[in-house]
C-alpha cells in the first residue's frame, strides 16, 4: 500500500481538496465526516482517476464514542497511519459575546477543540509505536488575532495553536511531526455555515477580491507533508494577496 493519511471533515472544502491532492500524490486515504454519500462519492472520483484506495469512516467527530469505535473499527492494513490531518471545524454565528448564542458556542468548542483531540488521542498511539508520524492541524489567522464578533470561533482557533505547540513538544522525542496551517480568508461552505444557510451573506464575505481556495490550502498540506523526513515547517500562515491580517483587506468596488 501507498502511505495512509487520515483527513477529518473531507466531504468539502478544504478537506475535499487535499484528499484529492493526496491521491494525485500517491497517498491511500481515510476520510472521515458526517455526510456519508459525500464521502462515498468523494472515494468514487479519486479511485477513478488515481490509483490511491480509499476508506470511508463517517461519524461525528465531536461525538467521542463514535470516534473511539470509528478509529478501533478500521481493518488492519489501514491502522498504520502516517500522515492525520485535523480539518474538521466551523464557525457559527458572528455576534457579539454579549449577544452571543450558546449553542453555537457549544458546537464550534465540540468540534474545533474537543473533536481535534478525541481523533488525535486515538492516532496519536499508533503513530509513536510505528516510530513516525505526521499530525497536520488546520487552524486559521484567528487563531493569531481576535476580531470583532469573532469571540468564541477565535478562542478555539487559539487552542488548536496552542495545542499544535504542546504536541510538537510533547511528542519530539517519539519522531512526531507536528504542523498548524492558519489559513486567511477561503471560499468554501465556511460562511455559508457562519450564516447558518444564508447564501446572500456568505457571497457577500468575498465580494470586491479573490479569496484562497480549498485547492490552495491543500497544495501546501501536500508540499508540507513531502518535505524531507528531517524538516518539520512548525507554522504556516496563508492568506490571499488581498488580506494583509484579520483585520485589512484591499476590496476592489
Amino acid at each position: 500500500m501507498n502511505p495512509i493519511a487520515l483527513i477529518t471533515g473531507a466531504t468539502s472544502g478544504i478537506g475535499r481538496a487535499t484528499a484529492l491532492k493526496m491521491a494525485a500524490n500517491n497517498y491511500d486515504m481515510i476520510i472521515t465526516g458526517r455526510r456519508e454519500e459525500r464521502l462515498v462519492n468523494l472515494k468514487n472520483a479519486i479511485e477513478k482517476s488515481y490509483t490511491a484506495k480509499v476508506h470511508i469512516l463517517s461519524f461525528d467527530i465531536r461525538d467521542k464514542q463514535e470516534v473511539m469505535e470509528a478509529i478501533d473499527s478500521l481493518p488492519e492494513k489501514w491502522k498504520p497511519i502516517g500522515v492525520l490531518i485535523n480539518n474538521a471545524g466551523l464557525a457559527v454565528g458572528l455576534d457579539h459575546v454579549q449577544d452571543g448564542e450558546i449553542d453555537d458556542w457549544e458546537r464550534m468548542i465540540d468540534t474545533n477543540i474537543k473533536g481535534l483531540l478525541y481523533i488525535t488521542r486515538k492516532v496519536a498511539p499508533i503513530m509513536i509505536e510505528k516510530g513516525d508520524g505526521h499530525i497536520i492541524n488546520i487552524g486559521s489567522i484567528a487563531g493569531k488575532e481576535v476580531y470583532e464578533k469573532g469571540n468564541v470561533y477565535c478562542a478555539t482557533k487559539h487552542a488548536v495553536e496552542a495545542l499544535s505547540k504542546a504536541m510538537r513538544i510533547d511528542m519530539l522525542e517519539d519522531n512526531i511531526k507536528v504542523t498548524s496551517i492558519s489559513p486567511g480568508l477561503v471560499e468554501t461552505e465556511f460562511s455559508v455555515v457562519r450564516f447558518k444557510g444564508d447564501k446572500q451573506k456568505a457571497d457577500n464575505t468575498y465580494k470586491g477580491y479573490t479569496p484562497l481556495t480549498g485547492e490552495d490550502v491543500a497544495e501546501v498540506v501536500v508540499f508540507t507533508v513531502n518535505l524531507p523526513a528531517h524538516v518539520n515547517l512548525n507554522n504556516i500562515e496563508i492568506t490571499p494577496r488581498a488580506q494583509a491580517n484579520s483585520f485589512y483587506k484591499n476590496i476592489n468596488p
